[in-house]
């Protein structure tokens, strides 16, 4: 198979923890042809959507993990496929990627697909399923916010709609003496829409990252929030924990697969704490190179399979 990687520039990864790099070199082992480049390299010409792009070779080597060949014109449609991993923010580049890829539509398989990624809020999409996330609201106004922290009980949690990463994230306790200032940043004085959530104490035990695969489950990875951090992400020091997929995680994956799968996703992270859907991720979901340490698996290899069947 012909894949193109649609992503950051390769010479910024971090080898040891990047999902994407260790598929690209799954598909290599499998011997695929592999090809990069970054948004930016998308264009058209005329109807045809093309990407200047870049046959890449890559290696477990820490500073030397890729080899780039001569630089083309690459219609998409002579891809099998053609994965957009892009880290977030969804930008309004972002955007008119996603409108380029679909011209797409058709003549390859995109993923995640680009309607999908344009329309699935990865904080919003949660809210599709409301008898599995926490209680939650969507506000740009503190007073709104205010009153939510007094509903559940004198916590809750505050995290933008356009970040990611963690990035953004308050823990808000009743009684802070910063927490008008927490909301004023928040909403960036009623300027941004800000999800509230009612804290879920359960999140000390771990922030559960389960990775699907064209609607089923792949595996799983629990996330313990360092001491003195609120967030279950692991760049910004939680530690990553073996676990398991069962009881409320089975019927969490049960509701949300076939949706997903329908809508054109691949490859994605839910994010469970203490049973409750909190996040799904569609972007660029992370956690296979902390699974594989983990439970001494090689979970990539199984990606590109599932692939490899979807095309047949």
């Amino acid at each position: 198979m012909k894949l193109l990687f649609i992503m950051d520039p390769l010479a910024r990864i971090q080898i040891a923890g990047d999902s994407t790099f260790a598929m690209m070199l799954s598909a290599q082992q499998r011997r695929h042809e592999i090809w990069f480049c970054e948004p930016r390299h998308l264009g058209l010409e005329h109807d045809e959507p093309m990407a200047r792009a870049w046959p890449v070779t890559v290696r477990r080597i820490v500073g030397d993990h890729y080899l780039l060949g001569p630089q083309s014109s690459v219609p998409l449609g002579s891809c099998h496929a053609v994965f957009m991993r892009k880290d977030p923010p969804i930008d309004l580049d972002y955007y008119f990627a996603t409108l380029l890829l679909e011209r797409a539509r058709g003549r390859t398989l995109i993923i995640n697909d680009p309607r999908g990624l344009r329309e699935c809020n990865e904080k919003l999409a949660i809210l599709n399923y409301p008898q599995l996330c926490p209680p939650t609201v969507v506000t740009r106004e503190t007073v709104r916010l205010r009153s939510f922290l007094l509903e559940q009980g004198g916590e809750m949690v505050v995290k933008p709609l356009d970040a990611s990463g963690g990035f953004g994230v308050f823990h808000v306790r009743q009684g802070d003496t910063n927490t008008g200032a927490i909301l004023e940043q928040a909403t960036n004085l009623g300027r941004r829409w800000t999800m509230a959530q009612r804290y879920l104490p359960e999140v000390r035990n771990g922030d559960k990252r389960i990775l699907l695969v064209d609607g089923e489950p792949l595996c799983a990875v629990l996330r313990v929030p360092a001491p003195d951090d609120a967030r279950g992400n692991l760049h910004v020091g939680a530690r990553a924990m073996p676990t398991k997929i069962e009881g409320r995680d089975l019927e969490i994956i049960a509701a949300v697969g076939p949706h997903l799968r329908e809508a054109g996703h691949f490859f994605v992270g839910l994010d469970v704490i203490g049973g409750y859907l909190t996040e799904i991720n569609v972007t660029s979901p992370t956690g296979i190179m902390e699974a594989d340490a983990l439970y001494g698996e090689q979970y990539e290899d199984r990606v590109i399979l599932a692939l490899e069947r979807k095309i047949g």
